[in-house]
């Protein structure tokens, strides 16, 4: 597992990049085009609730770099359970690690995503790039379709696999914006299309974090029978407030996350 905590951001970002040739015009809209000059406030990765590769698999990598875990998350809709962790230097983006509770979906989807997970060498979790390393496994475009009627998140999974489904600009530490609005303006003025799920601004000032999205970019997935154009990642904005005691609010807000989900959807 990696020993240095920027190493493994830098590698996660150029991955995401791959897929998210936008995330480079969002820095240009924002003011740089230096990644360091936009602070990312949090990723968010994704994977099966199966013993192999549960959410504390994804963790392990943070943990061994200096991260501790700091909250837990229900979606009853989506069938998913998260929790998110902190870096004891709090300039490092913080993560949001979901799973699917396979076993609350149906007996198809259990199948495909045991099948899917049967396939990854039980090495390859504990490698320095498992974080990063895509599919382990290949699917046809029609069960891709397949798990979309179930489970958006399940589906996103079988055509992208291990890597960040989202990283997030933290409005706070940018020079030219003060407010979600403001940079939603600007992001829209340049064509970006926001997910409007629950609104383009999810959360408020009174649950202490405000966040909005970017629709997920589209790029070409190679399946079992075909290539095809489907939405891979997108970018969060968020914007944090401070609690009573004066201290800014780290965590994240389930009713919010459940909608910036959603950003990855089929349009």
């Amino acid at each position: 597992m990696h020993n240095n905590v920027d190493t493994l951001f830098d590698n996660l970002w150029s991955n995401y990049l791959e897929v998210t040739p936008s995330a480079i015009k969002v820095h240009e809209l924002l003011g740089s085009t230096q990644q360091s000059d936009v602070i990312n406030d949090h990723i968010a990765l994704r994977t099966f609730n199966l013993e192999k590769v549960g959410l504390e698999k994804l963790a392990a990598h943070f943990l061994a770099v200096g991260y501790k875990e700091c909250g837990e998350y229900h979606f009853e809709a989506k069938k998913l359970y998260a929790k998110h962790f902190e870096h004891s230097d709090p300039t490092k983006p913080k993560v949001f690690i979901s799973e699917l509770l396979v076993e609350k979906c149906s007996d198809s989807l259990q199948k495909i995503a045991k099948e899917m997970v049967d396939q990854i060498d039980e090495e390859a979790v504990t490698a320095d790039n498992f974080l990063y390393s895509g599919t382990h496994w290949q699917v046809s475009n029609e069960t891709y379709k397949a798990l979309l009627e179930e489970s958006e998140y399940a589906a996103w999974m079988s055509a992208w696999g291990y890597r960040a489904n989202h990283f997030t600009v933290s409005i706070n530490h940018l020079a030219n914006f003060e407010t979600i609005e403001a940079v939603n303006t600007s992001l829209k003025e340049a064509g970006f299309e926001l997910n409007a799920s629950g609104g383009e601004i999810k959360g408020s000032p009174e649950v202490l974090l405000e966040q909005s999205s970017t629709l997920a970019d589209h790029a070409n997935v190679v399946f079992t029978d075909g290539e095809f154009a489907i939405p891979s990642c997108f970018y969060e904005f968020a914007l944090r407030y401070n609690k009573q005691d004066g201290e800014i609010y780290t965590g994240f807000v389930a009713a919010s996350a459940d909608k910036i989900f959603e950003s990855t959807n089929a349009r």
